[in-house]
């Protein structure tokens, strides 16, 4: 190390501890102090008395962009504030309540006749609208024209003569009518139906004694032990009134909801 260095001085400053009105922190160093006596300072500093540039601003507080350039310090000093300015409402034109008198009507029953005629005239536009709503969407949970359309079939009971059947689709089922006669109606009372497994009278079968309408699945009419039907799906024997009688069937062949329409002489089913 140098001597000239062996022999400076060096002295720890405290810290910054105060700050501006703006924020900015203000150094606590004291430009007005003399400084140490010192045999190699050449910046003309070391003699007794006050620093000669104690009033300048310091180089590192200083910028410049130029010789013609503002120059700008970075001295901390506390921030102009000028005086505010207010807005007056002394002013009796802003005091005034505006005259809406323009707006104003000169009958005000007129106006309440027409407030009742739009409130009138929006509910009945929103119950239309609702009643509208409410209508698509129970048609469009009823059945369609597909459906309705085999909701119920007719026949023509002249086109079945006597002792025949005539099988009808109806709702994607087979339906059995029966054109019985007179033979085929006594054979059908005679029967006891306490020995029948499905105990069922004709007349609760048949709403007229010669017409017989039943539902089934294959079963082929006029045949089996009972001159009925026979299924030979599961080897079922039906009697001449569709109750089961021999085979595995547990039930007898099922009616339909029927009705007669005499005036165009037809079976309608469904």
């Amino acid at each position: 190390m140098s001597a000239a260095l062996r022999t400076r001085t060096f002295i720890n400053l405290a810290p910054t501890t105060r700050v501006s009105a703006a924020g900015a922190p203000i150094s606590a160093a004291n430009f007005a102090a003399r400084a140490l006596v010192d045999e190699h300072d050449a910046h003309g500093h070391g003699g007794p008395g006050v620093r000669a540039d104690a009033g300048a601003v310091p180089r590192w507080a200083v910028s410049r962009a130029g010789a013609a350039g503002v120059v700008r310090t970075g001295v901390n000093a506390n921030p102009t504030i000028g005086q505010p300015r207010f807005m007056s409402t002394s002013s009796r034109k802003l005091q005034a309540v505006p005259d809406f008198g323009a707006y104003r009507t000169s009958n005000v029953n007129s106006n309440k006749a027409f407030s009742y005629f739009m409130v009138g005239s929006m509910g009945l536009i929103a119950a239309s609208g609702a009643r509208a709503t409410v209508s698509d969407f129970l048609a469009s949970m009823s059945a369609s024209a597909d459906v309705l359309a085999l909701a119920k079939v007719e026949v023509e009971m002249a086109s079945i003569p006597e002792g025949k059947n005539a099988i009808i689709k109806w709702r994607g089922k087979p339906v059995f009518v029966r054109h019985r006669t007179a033979d085929e109606i006594d054979e059908a009372n005679a029967v006891d139906i306490s020995k029948l497994r499905d105990p069922q009278k004709d007349s609760d079968r048949a709403q007229r004694p010669e017409w017989l309408v039943m539902l089934g699945c294959v079963p082929i009419g006029e045949a089996g032990d009972y001159g009925g039907w026979y299924c030979p799906c599961h080897g079922s024997h039906y009697d001449i009134s569709g109750r089961a009688r021999k085979g595995p069937a547990p039930l007898n062949l099922e009616v339909p909801a029927h009705s007669f329409n005499d005036d165009e002489n037809k079976i309608v089913i469904g």
